[in-house]
């Protein structure tokens, strides 16, 4: 990460790294034989493209507000990155940032959504993965 203060090396790898145990842990969940917990599933797969993203606006700068909003988190992204609009499906994943982790009517997530967040939450950390490299960070 060659130019990068260490501060912001740090900071961004910090994001990263939990996020790709958000992302482990959605994976193996889903794995589960039996009584898996399709809609923790899918709050991991939620929590993983928000710290991804988070990790790319530290790298880049820009000062984010305390949310869980996917679509919020790429409008505060740079326009010109090539990538940002091919990421806008994961706005999907708002809704598991809350509805995963209270009771109430519509939070019950089925097996066929969780396999989907994982599956958006997979191209986001590919994405952003990608675009750290492409800017020096090595994961």
């Amino acid at each position: 990460m060659t130019g990068l203060p260490e501060r912001i090396q740090q900071t961004v790898h910090e994001w990263a790294a939990r996020a790709d145990e958000d992302f482990r842990l959605a994976r193996h969940a889903l794995a589960m034989q039996a009584d898996c917990p399709y809609r923790l599933v899918a709050y991991h797969a939620q929590q993983c493209a928000e710290k991804y993203l988070k990790a790319y606006l530290v790298l880049r700068g820009i000062d984010f507000p305390f949310t869980h909003s996917i679509s919020r988190l790429l409008e505060l992204c740079p326009t010109d990155t090539a990538w940002g609009a091919s990421l806008y499906e994961a706005d999907a994943l708002t809704r598991y940032a809350i509805v995963a982790r209270y009771p109430g009517p519509g939070t019950d997530v089925s097996a066929e959504h969780a396999r989907a967040a994982v599956e958006i939450a997979s191209r986001v950390r590919e994405v952003l993965r990608q675009a750290l490299a492409a800017e020096g960070v090595t994961l």
